[in-house]
Parts: C-alpha cells; structure tokens; sequence
C-alpha cells in the first residue's frame, strides 16, 4: 500500500477520503469517477475506492504526464 494513502489497513475509502488522499476536490473524483479514469467498487448504493485503485490513478496521471513533456 502507498504511504500516500493513509491510515494503515483501511480497505475502502469514501469519495471524500479519496480526495483527501489525492490532494485533489471532492468534485474532481467524482469527476474521474464519471469519466471512468478513477475505478470504484459498488456496495449497495454506495460508491468505493479500494487503496490500489488510487495507486492506479495516480500511476495514469504519472504517464499522462510522461506523454506531455
């Protein structure tokens, strides 16, 4: 697991624990959720991020980053 995803064992995050563990808005997951670049897991009616889902975004951003340069 990422150091830069805290605290230690949590397994599923909120949307807005997400975005606090990204730095980013509550508004710009739920836009990458939407647009598909920021997977989640469904439990009822309620939308999570698992840990290596946001390692997997982030590893995205790096090479959108890489692309660009």
């Amino acid at each position: 697991m990422s150091t830069a995803v805290a605290p230690a064992g949590q397994l599923l995050y909120r949307p807005e624990e997400a975005a606090k563990a990204l730095r980013i808005g509550r508004s710009m997951v739920y836009e990458e959720i939407r647009l598909g670049r920021l997977q989640t897991v469904r439990i009822g009616r309620r939308r999570l991020v698992p840990p290596e889902y946001i390692e997997q975004y982030v590893e995205l951003l790096k090479r959108e980053a890489e692309a660009t340069a």
